[in-house]
């Protein structure tokens, strides 16, 4: 998110079904429900069933890519109210493991909606859970790498066991550095891979992932002779490399890779139209307020999508995108909303105003931090626990940490068409093998 032309991605809720020594889903479920009266009981099952939905992992089988499967919504337009101000040095929860919450609580001079939104999904998690196994210290990195790196040193001198945040890319950098320096963990939400590293996790969505699983499925629908029209942008850069390789991988012939200056897309594509029939498909990894200037510039070089197949990544799940005349029939890979949407309404009916779309990052880590706090004992939040190659298993699709602290995980492919999606490919609801 530092870096320029760089979207913010998101993951989902996930579901737990087994930590490797620990007891399986039932019994978590059992162990917790026993402990509330019977006045909660149907309130407490129902936020299990989103542990359910949100927190486990998944075993290991075959990754079943699949046909079609329904439409798919695009996540509702985002409205927030005013932040009522930072909460830093607020404590969340009263349960023996202690576990940081570094965000962006301000910036500048005020408040900051995004932070605000990250410590309210928090507050959520813990409250739907129904159990009091953490303590999150919520500190504010000011949107800074100097505020995370001071926030992260603080939360650790409080003895926490676990870093959940930052968000911005140098602040996660930053933080990872102080955390890894004592031994402990990070899963922070930048999209930008460059701020992974061991032990410092990224939950959020990357662009290698929609690359990969959007080429494999045009290749596998026979798409043999390809092009890309990709922005002049760190975004771009990335999606650049990982298409060459996911090209060169697939056995398909690429034609060109032509780069435009976000907002002057017009030379670039025409060169693109140029190819006449030389091109089966084109990749476009561009961002949803964009994409408007670069339909028109498809239309007018002829690019005919009935002809090329127009293929994009999860950015297009934008309702912006969804009505362009030039896109119907296009293909992107992305997460699913159901688990989003689902999440989306419980925050509003708490918090009485929507979730930012990234709001289930921080949602995800403190509910998968319960659950290993609950299951796994003095391991909790060892680099075994974390980097399983089973994976996780949730409603945007399975997915698992990389040692290397990247991420894999398992997309759909949507088709567009009046104006909304529909899914083409499901995603895979589990992994085999070890992370690539």
């Amino acid at each position: 998110m530092a870096r320029k032309g760089w979207p913010q991605g998101a993951a989902d809720v996930w579901s737990w079904t087994n930590v490797p020594g620990g007891r399986p889903v039932e019994g978590f479920l059992k162990t917790i429900s026993v402990s509330v009266g019977s006045a909660r009981a149907a309130s407490v099952m129902r936020v299990l069933g989103a542990l359910a939905a949100a927190l486990a992992l998944a075993g290991c089988g075959p990754s079943g890519f699949g046909g079609p499967r329904g439409d798919l919504p695009a996540a509702p337009p985002q409205t927030q109210a005013p932040p009522s101000g930072p909460v830093a040095g607020q404590t969340i929860g009263a349960g023996p493991v202690r576990v940081a919450l570094i965000a962006p609580l301000t910036q500048g001079s005020g408040p900051s909606v995004v932070g605000q939104s990250l410590r309210n999904a928090v507050e959520l998690a813990v409250t739907e859970t129904g159990v009091n196994d953490i303590t999150v210290l919520v500190k504010d990195d000011q949107s800074t790498p100097d505020g995370a790196r001071a926030a992260t040193q603080a939360a650790l001198s409080e003895g926490a066991e676990l870093v959940i945040g930052p968000l911005f890319a140098g602040n996660v950098k930053e933080a990872g550095r102080v955390a890894r320096a004592a031994g402990k963990p990070v899963i922070a939400f930048s999209t930008d891979a460059s701020a992974a590293a061991r032990g410092v996790y990224l939950l959020s969505f990357m662009v290698e992932s929609y690359v990969d699983r959007i080429v494999d499925y045009a290749a596998a629908r026979g798409k043999r002779s390809i092009a890309a029209l990709i922005p002049e942008n760190d975004y771009g850069n990335v999606a650049a490399g990982a298409f060459q390789t996911a090209a060169a991988r697939a056995g398909l012939r690429v034609m060109a890779v032509e780069r435009y200056r976000p907002g002057a897309v017009k030379d670039a594509a025409a060169r693109i139209g140029a190819l006449g029939g030389q091109i089966d498909s084109l990749f476009i990894p561009e961002q949803a307020e964009a994409m408007g200037a670069v339909a028109r510039e498809l239309a007018a070089a002829d690019i005919d999508p009935k002809r090329v197949q127009i293929l994009g990544t999860g950015l297009w799940n934008d309702a912006r995108v969804l009505k362009l005349p030039a896109l119907q029939g296009a293909w992107f890979a992305a997460p699913e909303n159901a688990g989003f949407n689902a999440f989306a309404q419980r925050y509003r009916a708490k918090f009485n105003s929507d979730p930012t779309r990234i709001a289930t990052l921080a949602f995800d880590a403190t509910t998968l931090a319960i659950a290993l706090a609950r299951s796994q004992g003095p391991q909790r939040y060892s680099e075994g626990v974390l980097t399983n190659p089973s994976g996780f298993n949730g409603a945007d699709g399975v997915f698992r940490f990389r040692p290397d602290g990247a991420n894999e995980r398992g997309l759909s492919v949507l088709q567009i068409g009046n104006g909304t999606t529909t899914i083409v490919s499901p995603a895979p609801r589990s992994f085999s093998g070890n992370p690539s």
